[in-house]
C-alpha cells in the first residue's frame, strides 16, 4: 500500500525566494522517498536592501507579498497538506523583518519564521545525503547563500560540527566581508578538518549547481579543484554582459557566481579538499526532512 503526502518548504533567500512541494511516497516496510514536484525561483535580492541599508524597501515588500500570494496559490492547487516558511541572513539583519513577516501573514497568510545560522545549518544537514556519504570517508558540507555560508563536517556517517558565517554573495558583490571573517572561516575549517587523511566537500546553492550544469558531468561525479578554479579564471574574463549573452547565465545569476566560486575554492584550499560532489539539495529540502520527521 502506498501513501503520498505532499509537503512545501519556502526559502527566503539573500539573493532569491523558492517553493519547493515535495511529494512523500510511504510504504510499509520501506524508507520514505522524498521526490520533487515543483520549484519555482523568484528573484528577489533582499540582501541587497538588507546588507547596505539595513531594512527590506518597500519595493521589494510588494514583490514579497506578490510572490507569496503565487506561492500560497500554487500550494492550494498541489494540495498541500503541510508547509513552513523560513527566512535566512537577509530578513534576520533587516531592522523591519518583523514588520514585514506579520504583513505577509496578513496579506498573503504565509507564516514566516526568522531563523538563525545555527539553525539553518542544521536544517541544511539534515538533507538525505546517505547515498554520497561513505562511512570510512570524512565530508564538508557547505551550503552558499547570498547572505552567509554555512558548513557542516561529517564522518564516520555523522555529523560532527556545524557553523555559519556572514560570508554570502551578495555580501561580497557589496565589499562588506571583512578580512576579519576569512580569516574565521579559513581558521575554523582548518581546524576542524586537519585531524582528517582525506576531506571531500559537498557544496549546494544556486551558484554551485549552476557551474555543475555548465561542466556536463553526470550526477555522482564530482567537480575537481582545477576544473573549478578554470571556470573561476573564464568568469573573471568575461564582462558580466558576456556571461549572460554567452554563458546563458540569469541576470541574477551572472554576477553573484563569482563570489560564489571564491568561497567553494577557498574552502577546498584550506581543507585540502581536491574533489567537490554538487547533490541537487539544499534549504528547501532540509526543511521538508525535517518537517517530516519532526525535527522541527
Amino acid at each position: 500500500m502506498i501513501r503520498i503526502k505532499k509537503y512545501a518548504a519556502i526559502d527566503i533567500g539573500s539573493n532569491a525566494m523558492r517553493l519547493l512541494i515535495t511529494n512523500i511516497v510511504e510504504q510499509d516496510g520501506k524508507e520514505a522517498q522524498f521526490n520533487k514536484n515543483a520549484l519555482v525561483r523568484v528573484p528577489i535580492r533582499l540582501g541587497q536592501d538588507s546588507f547596505t541599508v539595513g531594512e527590506i524597501s518597500q519595493e521589494n515588500i510588494e514583490r514579497m507579498i506578490d510572490a507569496m500570494k503565487a506561492f500560497r496559490l500554487l500550494m492550494k492547487v498541489h494540495k498541500v497538506e503541510k508547509y513552513l516558511a523560513f527566512a535566512t541572513s537577509a530578513m534576520r539583519e533587516a531592522n523591519n523583518a518583523y514588520e514585514v513577516v506579520d504583513i505577509i501573514n496578513r496579506e498573503a497568510d504565509i507564516k514566516i519564521e526568522v531563523i538563525d545560522g545555527k539553525k539553518e545549518a542544521i536544517i541544511i544537514a539534515s538533507t538525505d545525503l546517505h547515498h554520497l556519504l561513505k562511512s570510512d570517508k570524512t565530508y564538508l558540507y557547505m551550503d552558499v547563500g547570498g547572505g552567509s555560508t554555512e558548513f557542516s563536517l561529517f564522518s564516520n556517517g555523522k555529523i560532527i560540527i556545524s557553523k555559519s558565517f556572514k560570508a554570502g554573495t551578495v555580501r561580497l558583490l557589496n565589499e562588506m566581508v571583512s578580512d576579519v571573517v576569512w580569516q574565521e572561516m579559513e581558521n575554523w575549517i582548518k581546524l576542524n578538518t586537519q585531524g582528517y587523511d582525506e576531506v571531500t566537500l559537498i557544496g549546494s546553492g544556486g551558484n554551485i549547481n549552476k557551474l555543475f550544469k555548465m561542466s556536463g558531468k553526470i550526477q555522482n561525479k564530482p567537480l575537481s579543484f582545477i576544473y573549478l578554479n578554470s571556470q573561476y579564471t573564464l568568469l573573471n574574463s568575461l564582462t558580466y554582459e558576456q556571461r549572460i549573452s554567452e554563458l546563458g547565465l540569469n541576470p541574477d545569476r551572472a554576477d553573484v557566481i563569482i563570489p560564489a566560486t571564491q568561497i567553494y575554492l577557498n574552502a577546498m584550499k584550506w581543507s585540502g579538499a581536491r574533489n567537490i560532489y554538487v547533490p541537487k539539495i539544499g534549504l528547501s529540502d532540509g526543511i521538508v526532512k525535517a518537517m517530516y520527521y519532526g525535527k522541527i
